[in-house]
């Protein structure tokens, strides 16, 4: 996102195209940085509530993270808007310079919008991200090269930033983006520097569990983390070494720990339902808590209904926790007040009656039966 601009005093107008979309609870890390540096260069910044007076400004910056989020067409020919972003250029989105990629983020860029929903009726709990953390990169870069991730742009994992860039001692928290932390190899030195801030923090990207070692076990295992502990889990071809890995993990965690799983990529048919089910009894067998995340492609599949049923019950622990598959869809039929058979009964057993082996071996399955880590 380039931002080359003379030294005079120039009104700046920034767009989070996401949040004037659809909406978005995470603030745009990117467009804070830029807010705080301009405002440092004595620049007034104002955060748009709309594309409408975008030529009242001299200068416009435009960040989507989303490719499907929508803009007005013609918008970024326009002379004074830079756009940039993830939902523009995919894993080619341009640096930041560097002067700005490395500058305090603006942590009140947000506060008026943020003010105005809360007074109009939503809670202040929907805004937290907005309200409560400091938010960063510590590392960037993934060795990984996963085809459905857009942080490919790297081959390696390097520090990025020390915590006291990005650190506001008046928030209550931290969270971090970095995209494969354990991939660093002086991890245990960012860590110390977390813990430092005497501040609860949180990975929000999902640590990679196959880098996971006794000692980085126990080092994460005692510090002041918030929420779940969040992994990921997303091919059923890591399954031997997931499995080693959070033999290793849950011997010396006892907290919560979920992992990220991700489906209807590569297919949308019984091979790809059945590894989410060959994952989910592993995660029922460790203690470990699922989440399923659906590639786009599943919507128009087949079996859309079938992955939004088994999303429904995965994602929710409540659910998960008590209930095997079967159990949950017969649970929505009896709570189901139109007489006719629900879609989530209706979609397995459309399933159950194509595939009735992949059923008997999995639908039946409970976290409470499974669970080694009672």
């Amino acid at each position: 996102m380039g931002v080359d601009m003379k030294n005079e005093t120039k009104k700046i107008g920034i767009i989070d195209a996401d949040l004037l979309d659809k909406g978005t609870r995470h603030p745009n890390l990117a467009l804070m940085k830029i807010s705080g540096y301009y405002k440092d260069k004595g620049h007034p910044v104002e955060l748009l509530k709309s594309y409408d007076r975008i030529d009242t400004y001299e200068k416009v910056f435009i960040s989507r993270v989303f490719t499907n989020t929508n803009v007005p067409i013609g918008i970024e020919e326009k002379n004074n808007v830079t756009v940039g972003g993830t939902g523009y250029f995919g894993e080619e989105a341009e640096d930041l310079p560097n002067d700005i990629e490395h500058h305090m983020p603006d942590y009140n860029l947000y506060n008026d919008y943020v003010r105005e929903q809360i007074e109009n009726g939503k809670k202040r709990s929907y805004y937290k991200d907005y309200l409560d953390y400091s938010i960063g990169f510590t590392t960037r870069g993934c060795f990984r090269k996963c085809p459905f991730c857009v942080n490919r742009k790297y081959n390696e994992v390097f520090l990025h930033s020390p915590v006291s860039e990005f650190f506001d001692p008046k928030k209550k928290k931290i969270y971090l983006w970095d995209d494969n932390f354990f991939g660093y190899d002086k991890w245990n030195d960012i860590l110390n520097d977390l813990v430092a801030t005497d501040r609860p923090f949180q990975f929000r990207q999902g640590l990679d569990i196959r880098l996971i070692t006794k000692d980085k076990a126990i080092m994460l295992s005692k510090v002041k983390y918030f929420g779940d502990f969040i992994f990921a889990f997303d091919n059923v071809a890591d399954l031997k070494i997931v499995s080693k890995k959070l033999e290793v993990w849950k011997k010396y965690c006892k907290r919560s720990t979920k992992l990220y799983l991700f489906c209807a990529y590569t297919s949308q048919d019984e091979k790809d339902i059945e590894e989410i089910f060959i994952r989910v009894k592993v995660l029922m067998k460790y203690g470990c808590l699922p989440y399923l995340m659906r590639y786009q492609d599943y919507k128009g599949s087949k079996w859309e209904k079938l992955y939004t049923t088994i999303a429904r019950w995965l994602n929710q622990p409540q659910f998960y926790k008590k209930m095997s598959f079967r159990e949950f869809c017969k649970r929505n039929q009896y709570y189901s007040k139109t007489g006719r058979i629900c879609s989530s009964l209706r979609s397995m057993n459309s399933f159950e009656s194509e595939f009735p082996k992949i059923a008997r071996k999995y639908f039946d399955l409970k976290y409470e039966n499974l669970n080694q880590y009672k």
